[in-house]
């Protein structure tokens, strides 16, 4: 059977690949494909935590997530309101080595543009009222940071690509995907196409993905955990919390729930074959901590518990743009835990290179710092953290 021919074939349908090919399919380029041999939202989105915050240690992060906060407003706005809250999002810490990771963010997120402030214990109370922060704890607060169905918005991408003429190919495993006569040629039971241009926008699945095309980049798969709990009361819509001292954070779930984390494991796992149920200690770390934190959750009855798989990267910045030494491939990956974050504004922003023919110095430029090509080597590295307030390669809290 011939190949049909496309444009773009974007590889991952997830929230990045669905933004990439709504924002592609926007403009105008096409044909275009999207496949994923499962559903769409299937992997990490679908088990993402789905907080928005400008609260980021790089500033290239804070643009392409205050773009994201945007499209998710408006996109919701139009087709479903409940899936994108502006709830605002406080970070607090005790130790005195903390606290001044936290001012000295402060200032730098101020330098930035994002609407940041420091609040004392009182100022804690008054927004988070059933937490207990009467040990000289301090804190950071930012108003217009959000939370967002992380599953909804992604089918809300995928809905106006497949308007704008985006073809899905799901739920049929791939066979092979390659370069072919001078094409990318994907086959996935009785489909092959064939197109000029790839991406490969598949999560913790582009590691193995991008080095059977022989052209490996550096990723690292690894575990994170979350929880479901339901407080006996309080408020259905509250700040999303992080305590930067046990690294535990929350954010508010429908139906008077809220949604807890972070269980992340910095250990390479294979996502064919992780665990995907909770570590008991990670539950019992969650118990712990609201006790002694959050004594106004410290009864919360525990809902559901999972583990997902995140995609690091040496840098902790993801990989975006074209793939050394492959014409016409391009990567849309490692996020690093933040990929519901940077989702619209980063897929924005390829899109807008792959329509200028993936060599536009201005389209380059927008993505110099997660570009692919930094890299020279593709050896193996431990997992780095996401969730943190300090630059670098090893950050304290």
């Amino acid at each position: 059977m011939a190949a049909t021919r496309s444009e773009v074939i974007v590889l991952g349908a997830g929230i990045a690949g669905c933004s990439l090919a709504y924002h592609l399919a926007g403009r105008k380029l096409g044909p275009v494909v999207l496949f994923d041999p499962r559903t769409p939202g299937a992997g990490a989105t679908g088990r993402a935590a789905g907080i928005v915050t400008e609260q980021l240690w790089n500033e290239w992060d804070v643009e392409v997530t205050r773009e994201s906060k945007r499209q998710y407003a408006e996109l919701s706005a139009r087709w479903d309101p409940s899936s994108y809250t502006v709830n605002g999002f406080v970070r607090w810490a005790r130790g005195a080595d903390a606290i001044a990771v936290l001012r000295a963010t402060l200032g730098r997120l101020k330098s930035w543009g994002v609407e940041v402030q420091e609040i004392d214990s009182d100022g804690l109370v008054e927004r988070v009222p059933w937490g207990r922060f009467d040990d000289g704890t301090r804190g950071i607060w930012s108003a217009s940071d959000a939370v967002v169905t992380p599953s909804t918005i992604g089918e809300i991408y995928a809905e106006g690509a497949r308007r704008s003429g985006v073809e899905f190919v799901l739920g049929t495993p791939m066979t092979s995907f390659g370069r072919v006569d001078g094409a990318w040629e994907l086959s996935a039971g009785p489909h092959r196409v064939r197109a000029g241009m790839a991406i490969v926008a598949a999560g913790a699945w582009s590691k193995r993905l991008l080095r059977s095309t022989g052209h490996p980049l550096p990723l690292a798969p690894y575990r994170t955990q979350a929880a479901v709990l339901r407080p006996a009361s309080g408020p259905e819509v509250f700040p999303s919390v992080h305590d930067v001292d046990v690294d535990v954070y929350a954010r508010p779930e429908a139906k008077g729930r809220l949604l807890a984390g972070d269980g992340t494991r910095l250990v390479e796992v294979d996502p064919e074959t992780f665990s995907t149920a909770a570590d008991d200690d990670f539950v019992v770390h969650l118990a712990e901590t609201f006790a002694r934190r959050l004594p106004g959750w410290a009864d919360a009855e525990l809902v559901r518990a999972w583990a997902g798989v995140c995609t690091s990267t040496p840098d902790r910045r993801p990989l975006v743009g074209p793939v050394p030494g492959a014409p016409g491939l391009f990567a849309l990956v490692g996020f690093n835990g933040f990929g519901v974050m940077r989702a619209g504004g980063v897929a924005l922003r390829l899109a807008e290179l792959i329509a200028s023919g993936g060599t536009g110095a201005t389209e380059l430029g927008r993505l110099a710092p997660v570009l692919p090509g930094r890299f020279t080597t593709t050896a193996d590295f431990s997992p780095r953290p996401g969730f943190t307030l300090e630059d670098g390669d090893d950050p304290r809290f």
